[in-house]
């Protein structure tokens, strides 16, 4: 059994990990249909659990039979908020989207305290509401404002934000399920993301080892190993500390496009860097 230090350690790596999404995704970028993406990510994080599963000598179907509510948790939060994503991309522009999308930590911050046992501290408030500050720096909140005729797409980011912060908090409902089953999880985000693929899109297989790659390395890093850690970091983990350290992706994406060439330092970047890392100071005094 994991302290709830420990946990906390483990789920932050996920964050690390996200943060590599941006520079991932370019070597993908235009290559490759969003649900086709899905489908093949999620399929090679499904193929990582496999592997783990056979070198123990455990059998798959050992954790196919979990309750009801967590593979609708499991499903529904993985499909869901990829489903919602990439439907808001295509209703309205991708940085109010982002901005919009990204409210998901400070609503795990809100929905931890509805937890039998969890509470806030005003550390945590503030420290959330400082993150969210940075957070709006960075994605370039208040550029070109949002308007009316894309609500639509308003509406499904936000939609991402709650699924993912109910997805995330609820998963301390199911803490007896264990974190193998989100293998199988995976494995119907792959098969949903397939169908979705079918459906609209045409399929492409002809691209360069760049893409590839990229493909690979999401599978394996953001989309495998970042959602079977995040799954004990809210689990057994400070959902409190762990939604205000959350706001260290995007910054984390910002920081490894600037050392690859592919983004300019700013001013904005500095006080969104010091806002996030002082409000994760601030939440980690709450405890």
């Amino acid at each position: 059994m994991l302290t709830r230090r420990q946990a906390t350690l483990i789920g932050s790596l996920s964050i690390v990990l996200w943060g590599s999404l941006a520079l991932l995704t370019r070597l993908t970028a235009g290559v490759f249909p969003p649900f086709q993406l899905l489908a093949m990510t999620f399929a090679l994080a499904f193929g990582l659990m496999l592997a783990k599963w056979l070198r123990a000598g455990q059998s798959p179907l050992d954790f196919l039979r979990q309750p009801p509510l967590a593979w609708a948790l499991g499903v529904g939060g993985l499909f869901g908020y990829h489903f919602c994503y990439f439907l808001a991309m295509r209703l309205a522009p991708a940085v109010q989207v982002s901005l919009l999308a990204y409210l998901w930590p400070l609503l795990i911050l809100l929905f931890s305290a509805l937890l039998p046992g969890h509470r806030l501290s005003p550390w945590h408030v503030l420290g959330g509401l400082l993150a969210l500050g940075g957070c709006w720096l960075l994605l370039g909140g208040g550029q070109g404002g949002f308007a009316s005729q894309y609500l639509p797409g308003y509406l499904m980011a936000l939609l991402c934000a709650l699924i993912w912060s109910l997805y995330s908090v609820a998963s301390r409902l199911v803490a007896q399920v264990p974190t193998d089953a989100v293998g199988w999880f995976c494995a119907a985000t792959a098969l949903l993301g397939g169908l979705c693929h079918l459906y609209g899109e045409t399929t492409v297989w002809m691209a360069p080892w760049s893409a590839w790659l990229g493909v690979l390395a999401l599978g394996l890093g953001p989309v495998g190993i970042a959602f079977f850690t995040w799954d004990i970091g809210m689990k057994q983990g400070n959902l409190p500390l762990l939604g205000v350290l959350s706001y260290a992706a995007p910054l984390i994406s910002t920081l490894l496009l600037l050392l690859t060439g592919l983004a300019a330092p700013s001013w904005n970047l500095l006080l969104a860097c010091l806002a996030i890392i002082g409000g994760a100071a601030l939440a980690a005094r709450g405890g």
